[in-house]
């Protein structure tokens, strides 16, 4: 077929990141694939941020700096969505980068195969080591493709993990990053997809993906680690203590069975194992806290003792779980809110490692 060579919007949301826009902006200014429009999208950043951005688009008029009063991340990526005029459209979050060849890549291959998105996966950065994150079981460089029956599965694991994907719970968020991924802007624009405030659910990119999903036909996934998820940032929304977290998640839950009732998806029972692994989540979020142990361990036995949380983790097949996941679970079904926490702050140490 002949390639479109298609304008690429890149949206960033910058807020508070001059010790990391640099190189995310380099990574992006120096894409092989040149038809690029970058949409910088400053959400009332307190620092150096906007003086960056400004010194890059002298020299790149590609770059397109928008400036508002402080909306969180999800009111920057709107804003930018708003503001995109290419074909595709892309997010990367401004304290992460990617490698110089992702664009190329990724519109060769939506072109190619005629999909509406294509995917990819990531490496995680800590500060003296990198670790791959693979989101499917493919091999070096393989691309997949999605459509009908593959297509309904991909979408199904937005929602959540079932069956024999529960041998690895740890990926239950890894293929429902907003960024990662290239859309057709139509597939956007046209249906109204926008992100919701995480000051109402909490965290954003399950909703939205669940929502976009809807109208995608056919998807690729390139098994290269483009993107780059800086884990080293002290200022990242996933460090930050969240008091309202539990309520946030309850109502993100609510909209995302909305979606799934709704549209007719049989995907119940994958919400259902997400809200019991987010029992993690949860936990990982009070013990960041200030509050002492005793005050942690009370709340975090709160949560699994509540209702719905019962019926999430009393639902939740577990033969496929490793077994220090079995033991996590059992301890939940006892009540055992010290227990619980225990394991929790051990999961925190290994992600930390």
């Amino acid at each position: 077929m002949e390639y479109t060579n298609g304008l690429v919007s890149i949206v960033l949301p910058v807020y508070n990141v001059e010790k990391y826009l640099p190189q995310c902006l380099d990574s992006v200014t120096k894409q092989t694939y040149r038809n690029l429009e970058i949409i910088c999208v400053d959400d009332g950043s307190p620092d150096g941020s906007v003086e960056i951005i400004k010194k890059y688009a002298e020299k790149d008029d590609r770059i397109v700096l928008i400036s508002q009063k402080n909306q969180g991340l999800s009111g920057a990526r709107n804003t930018g969505i708003s503001a995109a005029h290419g074909e595709y459209i892309m997010f990367l979050d401004s304290d992460d980068y990617i490698d110089l060849e992702t664009c190329e890549s990724a519109v060769h291959e939506i072109e190619k195969e005629n999909a509406q998105l294509v995917m990819w996966s990531y490496m995680r950065e800590f500060p003296d080591k990198s670790i791959p994150k693979d989101i499917f079981d493919a091999a070096e460089n393989e691309t997949l493709v999605f459509e009908n029956e593959s297509m309904l599965s991909l979408h199904r694991r937005i929602a959540g993990l079932t069956g024999e994907e529960l041998r690895n719970p740890e990926n239950a968020d890894s293929a429902v990053t907003a960024w990662g991924k290239l859309f057709r802007t139509e597939i956007i624009k046209d249906n109204g997809c926008l992100f919701t405030d995480t000051k109402i659910i909490g965290t954003e990119d399950a909703l939205f993906n669940l929502e976009a999903f809807c109208y995608i036909k056919k998807a690729v996934f390139i098994n290269k680690y483009f993107n780059h998820y800086r884990k080293d940032n002290e200022t990242s929304l996933t460090r930050k203590y969240k008091a309202s977290l539990f309520d946030q998640w309850q109502e993100l839950y609510s909209r995302m069975g909305k979606i799934i009732s709704e549209k007719n998806l049989p995907f119940e029972a994958a919400l259902n194992n997400r809200i019991a692994l987010s029992i993690i989540g949860i936990g990982l979020n009070e013990i960041i806290s200030d509050k002492s142990a005793s005050q942690k361990i009370k709340r975090i036995k709160e949560v699994i003792t509540s209702p719905k949380y019962k019926k999430a983790y009393s639902d939740l097949e577990t033969k496929y779980f490793p077994v220090h996941w079995r033991l996590f679970f059992t301890l939940c079904k006892l009540g055992s809110g010290t227990g619980v926490y225990i394991l929790i702050k051990c999961i925190d140490r290994l992600i930390g490692k």
